[in-house]
């Protein structure tokens, strides 16, 4: 694997199902975005977190779909402009991470509350950043019309459909020793693609106690 293998999966993600799916990577949301050339960071962003993970990660996490307040403005999956700019070393290595919305949208950054648990509880578990990497079954954002690009919402169908060979491109840059589903659309995408994976709760809607419980017993599996 190489820095090449990262550029090449992420062309891949240029090409996004049509209707209400943000591309985070290709796509300026110009009503939130700093500027024109937020899609280019947020590329930059994503290549620097994956080749800091090349050959060294030991836990896959895959979630649902990326989110407004995480990946939409940070290019990564299951993390918040707020983790980027205030744990900068901890994500990202080599450069200095940038915030792409608008700082009076939120002056510190977004922060969502997904990977905020996800971060905290992983790191509590002694894990090294570079131990795990975050994924999405459906890679980029899927919101609501009605409300914005400031919103979300579950990825239809056939969408998820749509974004099972980005998935299967992840897990074959990422082989890690352990491949978890965060979530029920996370598991279904994986059992399609015939991975063997352990499922746990997503944080959301109250499950935060129970995620921490069970991840905790998967990182304890891997020592």
């Amino acid at each position: 694997m190489s820095g090449k293998s990262v550029e090449s999966f992420i062309s891949l993600l240029r090409r996004s199902p049509p209707g209400a799916v943000f591309n985070p990577w290709w796509q300026v949301d110009e009503e939130n975005d700093i500027g024109p050339q937020a899609p280019a960071t947020r590329r930059k962003q994503l290549a620097a977190y994956l080749r800091d993970r090349l050959r060294k990660t030991r836990l896959a996490i895959v979630g649902e779909a990326l989110g407004y307040r995480g990946g939409h403005f940070t290019g990564i999956a299951m993390t918040s402009e707020r983790i980027l700019l205030e744990r900068k070393t901890i994500v990202l290595s080599g450069i200095t991470p940038q915030r792409t919305s608008k700082p009076n949208k939120c002056p510190r950054g977004f922060s969502e509350p997904t990977a905020t648990i996800v971060w905290q509880t992983l790191l509590q578990l002694g894990l090294s950043p570079k131990e795990f990497v975050l994924w999405n079954a459906f890679p980029w954002h899927s919101f609501d019309s009605r409300h914005g690009l400031l919103s979300n919402r579950m990825p239809t169908k056939p969408e998820r459909a749509f974004g099972l060979p980005a998935l299967a491109a992840f897990l074959k840059l990422f082989p890690s020793h352990e491949t978890v589903a965060l979530g029920r659309i996370a598991a279904s995408q994986l059992e399609e693609l015939g991975v063997n994976a352990r499922s746990v709760r997503h944080p959301a809607s109250g499950g935060a106690k129970l995620f921490r419980q069970q991840i905790a017993r998967l990182v304890a599996d891997l020592t």
